[in-house]
Formats: structure tokens, C-alpha cells, sequence
């Protein structure tokens, strides 16, 4: 089949699903000057809590007093795990800001927080804390208890984010996520099958239940309550239908890893970011399979699909009730429960759920895509429309070519006391407050239709094959096999996402020994490692079935691009590493 011929059927399947191509007639703003920037449905307001914390910020709580706790995103040392905030004045802005809890030094996966009983929950990577909240006190004046800990071997490994809920019978529900991109025999190497059964499947993967009210426990005092999630950061417990619920981050790379199969297009909108509900037993489908949101069913992984044993149909395996696009990263849920309250939003948010979406990372050669608070409406037990735009505007521009160019990036979501909404984010760790001030009793799709058009933004529509193709008419930025190999991580410009993949620009792992670098590429690298002072942590598979002259290809254009300015690396060097490395064996 002609690629003319492959365009046009994706255009016309597009069209039939409700897709709307750009039209420059249609542009909307991408920065606004009113509501500390963001874009809100008509009637609502927001205001900056504070502009920035120097620990930026991962999820957030409010207290019934109104005091925000923050878990910051970046942890040097002992006692700096939460974010304390107080405003004394009643201006809308902290004025006091303090540090205090964790055991250690921590990195970018920390993410927990959570107000339950009168105890604030938080994590790092392998630990869940708790301190009993003092009453009138900003900071806790209780010892801090270590709650659970991942006392695995394996120690840091990707997707080890610990959020915390709680249900109504004294419950913690705390994924253990993947150490895995698809559960591969070779973990993200081109064209390697997947492994059947997957054997971390038998304590990761999945959604453990834990006796909120014990110290000490590890995973072994836990019930496995759900399997085959990949990656959970965002969930929450709906108290309206007692039920849990949880998104799960899709699996990566369907280009890089399978060339042949899939074309960046789809690998760019695939696979779902798949909203669930969560009861005993759950099973999501990964590593087997995945969501397509577009067809509407479960698809085999193509790690698997040789093998007959996987039948998505004779699984039992949960529908999602939305299918949201892939790589939007979902990073936090919060059902509301406001509507009431004195700063409560209108009656039609009751009991449905909000979600922040960090954005994607891998979806060149198109716009990066997310980077928004999504909500979706709720009726007795599910939703009851699409999802909407809730807040935007955090991105900044237009399109998203590289993570770091969007200023913003939503994270976590909190109610306070009177019904206000919160949302902290990651990249400068700026905090919102928004509340209502419209006519409650009239609001409806009109206040809503300006936000309904934010969604032919290229950040967050589905993207036109041909049209949205940043390499359209131009070559590919730096070479191929950076494009292709290298991109999907430390994107286009060479900058990385500040989170989980490190920049090349000025790193001393690229301007170092040229043997330290190609060691690298030839057997991969597991996390934790320092780049320019900061703590990364997620993998870096080997990449030896590239050819010696594609590896000095890419290290040459790594180390001479991107404002990096050191010599080349040859075939000659590769060959001696590639032959130290084989008689190593």
C-alpha cells in the first residue's frame, strides 16, 4: 500500500471519529494576562498562591484550616520532603513557607500526599511516611513514622511513584508500578518479544491494599487488589459509589521499538491513557495488551503478538470508561466534593473527576500533546459526557516541540475547605487557587463553549498525519538515528524533560571519556545517576544491535550539537568498545 494511499485512510478515519484539522482562522491565545495565566470556563477565577518553591512540586493537600502541603519534587536532604504553606493575611497568597519530613534524600518520583484522619501521608520512592497533624500548627510536632516501605532488591527502577487513597474502612491503596516499559526479554530493545507469563506481574504491575492505620510495613503486609497497570500516579477513592479509581500511564516507544509495524503518527497517539474503575480483582490487560482509543477495543502488544495464548477477548479484562490520548501522563484525579461549600463550583462538578495531565514527553515528529486539567462529568457511578477542558494555558506556546518548552506542567490537584480547587505544577512549582464568583444556577454549555474550542490546540487535539508533522518539508532535526532513538527522551533539542530524562546539552556524560559514553550505548545504564547536579533515574536501554558507524554517527552529532563543542567519536571507537565489552562476557 502507497504511503499517499496509507495518508489518505488515516485522514478519512479521522474524520469519522469527530476529528477537526487546524484551521488558522480558528487560533485562540496562548498566553493569557488574567487568572495567573490560565484559561478557566466563564465565572471562574484564579489566583497565585505563590509563584515558585524551590523544591517545585510534585501532589498537593489542604488542611481544614486552609494550610497547603506540597510534596516537593526535589529532595537534597533529610527533613525537606514536604512543602508547609500558611496565608496569614487572607490575601489569597503564602506568606510562610516551610520544610520539613522525609528520612533521606530523594528524586523526581516522590509524589504522594495526602490529608487522612488526621495524619498527612506522603512518599518518596520506597517509603510512605505519615505525621499526626497538630492542630493550629503549620509544621507537625509528632515524630515521623515510616508507613511502608519497598523493601525490593532491585531498589530504584522506573514508574516506582508511590501515591497514596484511602477509602472509608480504614484502607491505603499504593501502586507498585513496572520496572518496565512492556515486561520485554530485553527491557526496551528494538524487535524483543515479550516475556509470557510476565513474572513481575507477581508483585508489580498492579494496585496493592495496605492497613492505613500500621507502621512498618512492607509489601508483603499488603492484598493485591488489581494487576496489569503498568504505571499508576493518579487515583483517588469516590466516596459517591465507594469505589476506586485509577488512570494508568500507556507504554512508550511503539516507533522506536517496532519500526515496521507502527508509523510515528501512531506511535504518537498510541496507546490510551486508559480511566478506571478499580474493584478487587481488576485486571488492565498490560503487558498483553493495550487500549485503542480510536478502534475502541483492547489490541494485542506487539511484543506478544506472535503468540496465540493472547486473546484480548477471552481475558476478562476491564473496558476503560474514557480512553484519553496517548502519553498525556495523567498525574493526578481528584473527585469532587465541593459543590456546597462556600467557594464551591456549580452543581454539574458534583462528584466528577478532575485530572492533571503532565503532558507527554515521546510524541515526536508531532507536538507534544496534554499539558491541561481535564474534567469529566459524573452520574451514578460513571461518566456522563466527554471529557472538557477545564484549565489550560500552562504550555505557553504553540505548538509543544520540546518538554522544556512548555512553561508549565499541571501535577496535583486539592480541594480546599471551601470548595476551592488547587493545582501545583512541576516545572517552577507554582501553586492556583480558583474558585467560582459566576450565577451558579445558570451555568451551562455556554460558559463551557470557549473552553470546548481550547481543544483545537495543537497541544491537545489529535494531530493531523501530514499536517501536523513537524518534519514535514524539512529534514529531520539531527540525524536520523537521533530522531529516532534518542529524541523520544531527550527530545529534539537536546534539553530532556527536567524529570525523569537528563539533557545532553552540556552534560559531562556526553563531554566526558568518549569510552564512558559509548559504554553507555552499547550496554545501557541503570538509574540513579547525577547529570549537571541533578538526580535522574530512569533507564537508558543498551543500544547494541546499532551498527558501529550508526553509533558514531549519533555520538558525533550528540557531542557537536546542542551547543556542545568536542570531538568526534569514530567507528574505530566503537569497534575497540564493542570488542572490550564481548571478551568481558
Amino acid at each position: 500500500m502507497s504511503k499517499i494511499r496509507c495518508a489518505a485512510i488515516l485522514l478519512m478515519l479521522l474524520a469519522f471519529i469527530g476529528f477537526t484539522p487546524p484551521n488558522d482562522n480558528r487560533k485562540l491565545p496562548v498566553i493569557n494576562t488574567a487568572n495567573g495565566g490560565l484559561f478557566l470556563p466563564d465565572g471562574f477565577e484564579a489566583v497565585v498562591v505563590v509563584d515558585s518553591l524551590e523544591g517545585r512540586a510534585r501532589h498537593i493537600a489542604v488542611n481544614t484550616n486552609g494550610d497547603i502541603y506540597v510534596k516537593a519534587r526535589f529532595v537534597r536532604d533529610k527533613d525537606e520532603s514536604v512543602i508547609a504553606l500558611r496565608d496569614t493575611n487572607q490575601d489569597g497568597r503564602a506568606d510562610i513557607i516551610k520544610r520539613f519530613g522525609g528520612l533521606d534524600r530523594e528524586r523526581s518520583y516522590g509524589t504522594a500526599i495526602r490529608i487522612y484522619n488526621g495524619y498527612l501521608y506522603f512518599s518518596s520512592e520506597l517509603l510512605v511516611y505519615r505525621n499526626k497533624l497538630t492542630p493550629g500548627k503549620l509544621v507537625p510536632e509528632s515524630p515521623l513514622e515510616v508507613v511502608l516501605t519497598d523493601d525490593h532488591k532491585h531498589g530504584m527502577h522506573e514508574h516506582i511513584a508511590k501515591p497514596v487513597t484511602f477509602d472509608n474502612q480504614g484502607n491505603m491503596y499504593v501502586p507498585f508500578g513496572a520496572g518496565s516499559n512492556n515486561c520485554q526479554e530485553r527491557n526496551r530493545t528494538p524487535n524483543s518479544a515479550g516475556q509470557y507469563p510476565c513474572a513481575m506481574l507477581a508483585d508489580h504491575g498492579g494496585i496493592w491494599r495496605f492497613d492505613a492505620n500500621k507502621t512498618g510495613q512492607t509489601q508483603k503486609d499488603g492484598y493485591k487488589y488489581a494487576t496489569g497497570l503498568r504505571s499508576v500516579v493518579a487515583l483517588d477513592w469516590n466516596p459517591a459509589d465507594n469505589n476506586l479509581y485509577a488512570l494508568q500511564h500507556g507504554r512508550d516507544d511503539l516507533l522506536m521499538l517496532w519500526a515496521g509495524t507502527y508509523s510515528p503518527w501512531q506511535s504518537a497517539v498510541l496507546p490510551s491513557e486508559e480511566f478506571f474503575r478499580v474493584k478487587d480483582g481488576f485486571d488492565g490487560g498490560w503487558p498483553y495488551t493495550y487500549y485503542d482509543q480510536i478502534k475502541g477495543k483492547k489490541i494485542v502488544n506487539p511484543e506478544y503478538a506472535a503468540d496465540n495464548r493472547i486473546n484480548p477477548e477471552a481475558m476478562n479484562l476491564e473496558k476503560p470508561l474514557i480512553g484519553f490520548p496517548g502519553h498525556w501522563a495523567p498525574n493526578d484525579l481528584l473527585f469532587y466534593r465541593g459543590a456546597g461549600l462556600t467557594n464551591g463550583f456549580p452543581a454539574r462538578y458534583r462528584n466528577g473527576a478532575f485530572i492533571a495531565f503532565h503532558g507527554s514527553t515521546n510524541r515526536a515528529p508531532y507536538p507534544q500533546s496534554g499539558y491541561i486539567i481535564g474534567f469529566v462529568p459524573f452520574k451514578d457511578g460513571k461518566p456522563s459526557g466527554n471529557y472538557e477542558v477545564f484549565a489550560d494555558g500552562f504550555v505557553g506556546v504553540d505548538p509543544v516541540v520540546n518538554v522544556s518548552d512548555a512553561v508549565y506542567r499541571p501535577m496535583g490537584i486539592a480541594m480546599g475547605p471551601d470548595g476551592s480547587l488547587y493545582i501545583a505544577e512541576t516545572e517552577k512549582g507554582k501553586i492556583w487557587r480558583i474558585t467560582y464568583k459566576g450565577n451558579k444556577k445558570t451555568f451551562g454549555p455556554a460558559q463551557l463553549a470557549q473552553m470546548e474550542k481550547r481543544k483545537t490546540m495543537s497541544h491537545i487535539r489529535t494531530p493531523d498525519p501530514i499536517k501536523d508533522n513537524l518534519d514535514r518539508d524539512k529534514p529531520v532535526a539531527g540525524s536520523k538515528v537521533y530522531a529516532v532513538y534518542c529524541s523520544p527522551c531527550h527530545q529534539r533539542n537536546g534539553l530532556g524533560d527536567s524529570q525523569r530524562f537528563p539533557p545532553l546539552a552540556g552534560s559531562e556524560w556526553v563531554l566526558g571519556d568518549k569510552k564512558r559514553l559509548i559504554e553507555v550505548v552499547l550496554k545501557g545504564l541503570e538509574g540513579p545517576i547525577e547529570v549537571k547536579g541533578q538526580s535522574y533515574n530512569n533507564v537508558m536501554p543498551q543500544h547494541s544491535f546499532l551498527s558501529n558507524e550508526d553509533i558514531a554517527q549519533v555520538l558525533t552529532h550528540i557531542r557537536q550539537n546542542f551547543g556542545n563543542q568536542a570531538d568526534a567519536v569514530s567507528v574505530d571507537d566503537v569497534n575497540a568498545i564493542r570488542k572490550t565489552i564481548a571478551l568481558k562476557k
